[in-house]
């Protein structure tokens, strides 16, 4: 079967913004496109990249009449890539923001009891402490650049870094790549790069690569000695090419020592490759509304509690059990547990939420921080029949936590809520919903 041409559409009138993030518009035989690029009000022309039965997806290619909340990207070359609202100003991204909010309780028919507010530090760039690049070859110059992949293809783009990490990123990937060229390393050879950076200013890198016979002591002899010290760290992991993510399958060198950063005066280690916040002003501020809805002297239980820094850092004193299901978090959280001297009252558990149903007690207050999918059927039923006070619903997707707190409506009302940008320059929002019981 022959590929669709992807189609050019001209004079395109766009709409509104939808919940992915995209701007909608109507095609001329009624069908509907999703476009990136946009914003609502627009004349564009777009390049079609997915097409479905009743609507296409597409990215802008030329502006004819700008919004006049356009503004020009930091990064031009790539944005659509890694954050498509950055041709929106500050002001219209907190509008949309709340908006889909809004939407996303209104289709489940919930009454939030307040207007909806985004809150934001004002910092839109340089935020992230984690990145994954890829990489691209040139055949021509027959050099590597670092790369992101292009929104709605397998196609890559090059870069020198993105504005939404801080200058150290962007640094030391420019140094692992310059140490790759002068090696004569090609892009074949390898899968990510990954850096995280924290507050203290110290970073640890992991190169991904599909070759168990890579050159480690000849990449470590090319890398500049200033991003080999006790502060920057890094180490090459062979990761089976077969596998389409970068999953460890050998480390190839020795493990860096674990990143530390404070939380609300609470110390917390982690992984490279581990869970943990990327934007922890904002992640702070979260905790401290958090721990201003915490009955006292209440047991805490924490599901779906990654290396606990949500549990560790609000429940003080009071009894809590943690719940996660990645051994490698655990791990992370049973060693934050030790540190904090919190073994008498802490107690962490390895397993799915839904398969620690009875941690769920009515004295309890519960803090449910879930993926993008939302809370398990069996959790939702768990909560309704144990009738905890209050459970305590952070969301990194509004509209699987409509859904969860529409199902458990029948016993449950809202209390509070508070959306935050931890994001900025993306449709991705973060949500805290307070919820007691109404029966």
């Amino acid at each position: 079967m022959s590929k669709k041409k992807q189609r050019v559409f001209t004079d395109i009138q766009t709409e509104v913004v939808v919940g992915g993030g995209q701007t909608l518009a109507t095609l001329p035989d009624g069908r509907k496109l999703f476009l990136w690029g946009a914003l609502p009000g627009e004349i564009v022309d777009a390049q079609e990249t997915k097409r479905k039965s009743h609507y296409s997806e597409g990215i802008v290619t030329a502006v004819h009449k700008a919004s006049p909340e356009r503004v020009a990207p930091q990064d031009p070359e790539s944005y659509i890539s890694t954050s498509p609202w950055q041709i929106m100003s500050p002001e219209a991204e907190a509008h949309y923001k709340a908006a889909l909010l809004e939407e996303a309780f209104e289709l489940h028919d919930i009454v939030l009891p307040k207007p909806i507010t985004v809150y934001s530090d004002g910092n839109m760039y340089g935020y992230r402490n984690k990145v994954e690049f890829s990489f691209w070859f040139d055949t021509a110059s027959e050099r590597l650049d670092l790369a992101f992949f292009r929104r709605g293809s397998h196609g890559k783009i090059p870069v020198q870094g993105t504005s939404l990490a801080n200058d150290l990123t962007n640094q030391l990937g420019a140094a692992v790549v310059q140490a790759l060229n002068q090696l004569g390393i090609g892009g074949r050879a390898l899968k990510t790069l990954l850096i995280r950076t924290n507050r203290a200013g110290e970073a640890r890198w992991q190169l991904y690569v599909k070759d168990e016979s890579f050159p480690v002591a000849d990449f470590f002899a090319a890398l500049p000695k200033q991003w080999q010290t006790d502060s920057v760290q890094g180490e090459l992991i062979y990761s089976n090419p077969k596998s389409p993510a970068s999953v460890i399958t050998r480390r190839l060198s020795a493990t860096p020592t674990p990143l530390t950063d404070s939380l609300l005066g609470v110390t917390y280690r982690y992984a490279t490759e581990s869970f943990f916040q990327i934007n922890l002003p904002l992640y702070e501020r979260t905790l401290r509304d958090i721990a201003s809805w915490l009955p006292e002297d209440t047991p805490v239980v924490d599901l779906y509690s990654g290396v606990g820094t949500i549990g560790l850092s609000v429940a003080g004193d009071r009894p809590l059990t943690l719940v996660e299901i990645n051994e490698a978090a655990v791990q992370e959280m049973q060693a934050n547990i030790v540190q904090l001297g919190r073994q008498q009252s802490a107690r962490a558990i390895l397993a799915a939420s839904e398969q620690a149903l009875d941690v769920i007690a009515p004295e309890a207050t519960v803090i449910v921080d879930p993926p993008r999918a939302g809370l398990h059927e069996d959790v939702v039923q768990q909560l309704l029949a144990s009738r905890p006070k209050r459970i305590i619903y952070l969301s990194c997707n509004p509209v699987t936590q409509a859904r969860d707190i529409m199902r458990l409506s029948e016993r449950y009302g809202v209390r509070a809520h508070q959306g935050y940008n931890y994001f900025p320059r993306t449709p991705h929002i973060e949500h805290l919903v307070v919820l007691d019981t109404i029966l």
